[in-house]
């Protein structure tokens, strides 16, 4: 499956993200359509302030970023990102990957049939993410809107942390870049700010996922997963809001010099991972897992 190039969010540009978290959706539809249903319903309450406190991300981490597929990680990792249909790592810390702002594929018929009115659309016609066509923009536009999409993610952030999970990353953040003007940055963080609450409340932390044109310290997010900020000279925007608690994602098809170069300026400063842009688990073909 291609990757999308990045697209101009005003003078900064969007990572594209792994396909392994696409293929994971697309292969499991059948049973997310069943998790979705019953995490999804409306009008689900507010959460209630869990008597956990979010854990943090551990100091000096070493990150497995496993989104195309879990698999034992190595024994210095202390790390693992996964996918939320997957199992969390059971003696390390995870993460648990949350499409939040976009359908994720192989759900839009879910999304069709119980909330049709939280897909964007243009003149009647779906707002798709141009570098992702299977995924679909929720519309953010009202209060009413923002309060459904925060329930319904919400109930998948329970579901994370009734597997083990210990913290979120939730993807799309940016989406209102590609909405064709439809959403604004302001109706995204209102949405934002809800989500980091109900994760809170589950005591799951939660990550800021790219979008440096957003202080995410501000809304509430505790760390950040930020995609190519090596290739996209942006590092610098996440550390100076979350100082050590940056997970940096670099990939091997921008060639391995923005790695190298982002291990000789930051390494020990906060973790920096190596990944196949498939996020392919070992022992497929393609696998590369680094980290400094």
């Amino acid at each position: 499956m291609p990757t999308s190039p990045r697209r101009c969010a005003s003078t900064r540009l969007r990572a594209p993200r792994p396909v392994g978290a696409r293929l994971v959706g697309a292969c499991l539809v059948v049973a997310l359509t069943v998790a979705c249903s019953a995490q999804g319903a409306p009008a689900a309450p507010p959460a209630t302030p869990s008597a956990t406190a979010p854990v943090p991300l551990p100091r000096d981490a070493v990150v497995d970023y496993q989104l195309g597929g879990s698999y034992r990680p190595a024994a210095d990792v202390t790390v693992v990102v996964r996918d939320r249909t997957e199992k969390p790592d059971p003696t390390r810390y995870s993460v648990c990957y949350v499409n939040a702002f976009q359908t994720q594929p192989g759900q839009l018929g879910w999304w069709k049939k119980h909330h049709p009115t939280l897909l964007l659309k243009r003149q009647g016609v779906l707002v798709r993410d141009p570098g992702w066509p299977d995924e679909v923009l929720l519309d953010q536009r009202t209060a009413a809107k923002r309060a459904a999409i925060v329930s319904i993610v919400s109930g998948w952030f329970r579901g994370c942390a009734k597997a083990g999970y210990d913290a979120i990353e939730a993807d799309n953040l940016d989406a209102w870049t590609r909405s064709r003007s439809l959403l604004t940055r302001a109706q995204t963080t209102s949405t934002a700010k809800g989500l980091v609450r109900a994760a809170h409340a589950t005591g799951l932390a939660i990550a800021q996922k790219n979008t440096p044109e957003i202080d995410g310290r501000a809304l509430g997010f505790d760390f950040a997963v930020a995609e190519e900020c090596e290739v996209y000279r942006e590092c610098g925007d996440y550390t100076r809001l979350y100082g050590r608690g940056v997970v940096e994602i670099e990939y091997t098809d921008n060639g391995r010099a923005a790695y190298a170069r982002a291990c000789r300026q930051r390494a020990g400063d906060h973790p920096i991972t190596l990944r196949d842009r498939d996020v392919v688990p070992r022992g497929a073909r393609g696998h590369v897992f680094q980290h400094c």
